[in-house]
């Protein structure tokens, strides 16, 4: 398993993207996608009335919570192995399709900064189980579905990451940072809701600009990604650790 992980890591891409990605993963939680309506999730996978979830027992909010990210965990996690694979399948066109992403990802970054209005639609499925533990993972699984479209500009920069990875293992583990920004934050407001939106009120009051600097991270991922600086940089990181194997 060490073995793996390390064969996993062993690259320079993965030392700048896996920041981006976690960072991705915290600017979407703190979008107005997600934390305006985070009493609504935790009350869905706890079973409890939002009323109730300042005084409801530590051990069941973060069941609860832990359940819902693994849920949303599992379907990002798969895009990420998919879009790793189809970049190891296109490898010879490498070069394009960087600059193709790269054009993408700063039209979602663009997007993500409300300078794109036609894309700034909120799709999402509505549905969801029976409240309760049990159906925590699946209300995770709709959330990964369902909600893709309202955090697409960062998870689209993540997929995108992942193909240039060129690497199923290395898009699933850059996919899995992403949930640990995404899904960190959903612990640690179960572990201790009311201290967590009392301290995340700047942040609620303040998500214009959480979207402007999201957004602008977005369009410098997409920059380096057009100019071919982004292999330059990662060239220059494995000059650092003679023997680094990278995918791209």
């Amino acid at each position: 398993m060490t073995d793996w992980l390390l064969a996993t890591v062993d690259s320079g891409s993965l030392l700048i993207a896996a920041p981006i990605a976690i960072l991705a993963g915290l600017v979407s939680f703190f979008s107005p996608c997600v934390i305006p309506l985070l009493p609504g999730y935790l009350s869905y996978v706890t079973g409890l009335a939002a009323s109730e979830l300042e005084t409801a027992r530590r051990g069941r909010m973060v069941a609860g919570s832990v359940l819902f990210v693994l849920g949303f965990s599992a379907v990002f996690v798969s895009l990420g192995a998919l879009f790793g694979n189809i970049g190891f399948q296109l490898g010879q066109y490498q070069r394009p399709i960087s600059i193709g992403m790269g054009v993408v990802v700063i039209v979602l970054g663009l997007a993500f900064m409300g300078f794109v209005p036609w894309m700034q639609r909120d799709v999402r499925i509505h549905t969801v189980p029976a409240v309760g533990l049990a159906a925590a993972p699946l209300l995770g699984v709709l959330f990964g579905i369902g909600w893709t479209p309202c955090i697409g500009p960062t998870l689209g920069a993540v997929t995108v990451l992942a193909m240039s990875e060129a690497d199923a293992a290395r898009g699933a583990f850059l996919a899995l940072i992403y949930c640990f920004g995404l899904g960190i934050p959903f612990v640690l407001a179960a572990l201790g809701f009311k201290r967590f939106m009392r301290a995340s009120a700047w942040l609620r009051t303040h998500q214009r600009l959480v979207m402007m600097i999201g957004g602008g991270l977005l369009v410098a991922v997409g920059f380096l990604l057009v100019t071919g600086w982004w292999d330059s940089i990662v060239f220059e990181i494995r000059s650092w650790f003679p023997g680094f194997e990278t995918a791209i």
